[in-house]
């Protein structure tokens, strides 16, 4: 009997590996800042993408594809299939930016099926516990913080080349340029030997701000631009220059494109591979020259800010034909789409998004009559016309509502993309009805998130899963300070982080102006600095003196440690959720920021 229950388990065992084995892999390739007028087929005069196009020609192209027109709520309604004010993740900084910890990811979804998982590149949806990408289902981790190489979080100096990066929870030093990194690392896990598939987030920086790239690929950028001068007669030759790094940068991600399509080959791969290419939002630059006849960029409601290029090839799967297919879809489509198409199990039964596979597979020609809603907090700075207060406080008339040829913007605005695509002419007062039934489903997705968007997530100190730990200005609840350049020119500002811990006991908090990899003092300045492929502004001087640390309601004044670098205090702190704010005053008492950096340890 034994033996037989031996065998059977052996057999069983076989059985379901062959099953797994038989499962496709899937990669998203998502870069950064292209937007829909980035590619050559889609018209663009100036630049070539010939790997890219060919995953398009090859495979399903969504031509009424949307995101969010900023990236981190993109990134979390691809991670999640939920709507950004639904998962926490509704700005690119500002504290706003923590997926919630209790969702389940497409990462835990594959990741439960016995898929191995990896993510490369860009996360910004949490940097510390436990929000990280090893704590939200990757096996595999290599990333970088926040929303940019070179933002407050990320080692200091970065500068795309020869960086140190963030290798399954530890920093690591590689040779090399981000983008090329980020795909080597990737093709190199994929091709392991490992008999289950793979889920891939090849999830770039690339072609965001700042324009670095290896410069070989900016000469054919120059000739083209040479060749076609009526492109680019809107911008001063500072802005070309720009434009030129920027499109270099796509270059170089084309490039790599078509060199992971080759090891996909040699991995013999390819046919059973799911590969998804998009962007994250709309272009930085598509309206100043080449925006595929949309109005609109990067961070607005316009079409130009959130309608981009979602391609689907999968050679062995039953997808029929290359073509376009015109049903309006978001990027919230992709989780339970990809999980359709795979075969794995295990979907949230509430979703704001939905699965386009039987329209992939030919088996329906559209979803019901469905509207879109797509809002996002936006940097606390913006200039708005839906309201008088900060436009990081979600609010309801900063939508657009999506629905069919209709978008109603900011609940005052109606444009007809049949008769009007670049959106010039608000037509709200000849179609009421139309208004009505758009604004009828604003008010009902508004009710269904208005509670959930209005709670900050709180990042996790004195965890044993990440202490010590390191706090920074970006996550100061609505307060924009994302940028090792704003550090260095000294943004003076202040913020509270919304903080939960996790184990009463005793913490170390060490305040700092400037990194602790930077070795700099407190009052330090900096020398601009040249890095690789550009330079870095001058980093001011500030007379700090003394600080305070306010912990919930008790408020400590701290005197520099001896090395004059940074302030430490040691506090009780009670398990359950706090407040953290700090201040650095002057020699006469007068505050002048808050400490960017702060070190979080439990004494053990």
């Amino acid at each position: 009997m034994m033996k037989f229950s031996l065998s059977l388990m052996a057999i069983l065992l076989v059985v379901a590996s062959t099953a797994l084995a038989d499962r496709p892999n899937v990669i998203v390739i998502m870069t950064d800042d292209q937007g829909y007028g980035e590619f050559s087929c889609h018209g663009n005069p100036v630049t070539q993408t010939p790997n890219i196009d060919k995953i398009a020609r090859d495979g399903i192209r969504l031509t009424d594809f949307h995101v969010a027109p900023m990236c981190t709520p993109t990134r979390g309604q691809l991670m999640t299939g939920l709507d950004a004010f639904r998962n926490g993740a509704s700005n690119v900084s500002s504290g706003r930016t923590l997926l919630k910890a209790d969702v389940k990811t497409i990462a835990n979804l594959f990741q439960d099926a016995g898929y191995r998982t990896g993510i490369f590149g860009k996360w910004h949806l949490g940097d510390n516990y436990p929000f990280r990408p090893e704590n939200r289902g990757f096996d595999e981790a290599l990333w970088f913080p926040s929303s940019h190489i070179n933002s407050v979080p990320d080692f200091w100096d970065n500068d795309y080349f020869d960086d140190t990066y963030i290798h399954n929870g530890k920093r690591k030093k590689y040779q090399g340029y981000c983008t090329d990194i980020f795909f080597d690392e990737a093709a190199a896990w994929i091709a392991k030997e490992d008999e289950r598939p793979f889920f891939a987030y090849i999830a770039l920086n690339a072609a965001h701000w700042p324009w670095f790239v290896p410069d070989k690929f900016r000469e054919p950028i120059r000739q083209a631009i040479r060749e076609n001068p009526e492109v680019v007669e809107r911008l001063n030759n500072l802005q070309r220059e720009d434009l030129i790094s920027f499109l270099a940068m796509g270059a170089n991600i084309d490039e790599n494109v078509g060199k992971l399509d080759e090891r996909l080959k040699q991995s013999d791969v390819f046919d059973n591979t799911i590969v998804v290419f998009l962007t994250d939002n709309g272009s930085t630059m598509g309206q100043d020259y080449y925006n595929a006849g949309m109005r609109g960029k990067k961070t607005q409601l316009w079409e130009g800010g959130h309608r981009v290029p979602c391609f689907i090839r999968w050679p062995a799967g039953s997808l029929g034909e290359p073509r376009d297919v015109a049903e309006l879809s978001h990027v919230q489509d992709l989780m339970p789409t990809l999980a359709d198409l795979a075969g794995v199990a295990g979907v949230p039964d509430e979703l704001d998004g939905q699965s386009l596979a039987p329209i992939l597979r030919g088996e329906r020609d559209s979803l019901e009559d469905r509207m879109l809603v797509i809002n996002y907090s936006r940097m606390p700075g913006f200039q708005v016309t839906y309201t008088r207060g900060s436009p990081a406080i979600p609010r309801r008339n900063g939508a657009g509502v999506l629905w069919k040829r209709w978008r109603l913007l900011e609940d005052r605005m109606l444009f007809d993309l049949d008769s009007d695509p670049h959106q010039d002419h608000d037509v709200a007062a000849n179609h009421p009805d139309v208004v009505s039934k758009m604004r009828a489903h604003l008010d009902q997705w508004w009710d269904g998130v208005k509670d959930d968007v209005m709670t900050p997530q709180r990042v996790i100190i004195g965890s044993d899963e990440e202490n010590p730990m390191m706090l920074t200005a970006c996550e100061w609840l609505d307060v924009f300070v994302d940028q090792q350049r704003q550090v260095r020119d000294a943004a003076l500002k202040n913020g509270t982080w919304h903080l939960q811990v996790a184990k009463t006991g005793t913490y170390r908090i060490e305040l700092r102006r400037w990194p602790r990899e930077s070795g700099l003092q407190l009052t330090d300045s900096l020398l601009e600095t040249r890095v690789t492929d550009g330079v870095f502004v001058p980093g001011k001087s500030l007379p700090i003196a003394s600080a305070t640390l306010q912990a919930g309601d008790r408020k400590m004044k701290l005197n520099p440690q001896p090395d004059k670098a940074s302030f430490v205090a040691e506090v009780e702190l009670a398990e359950g959720p706090i407040e953290l704010r700090t201040s650095f005053f002057d020699p006469d008492g007068n505050e002048i920021c808050g400490a960017y950096y702060a070190y979080v340890a439990r004494q053990r």
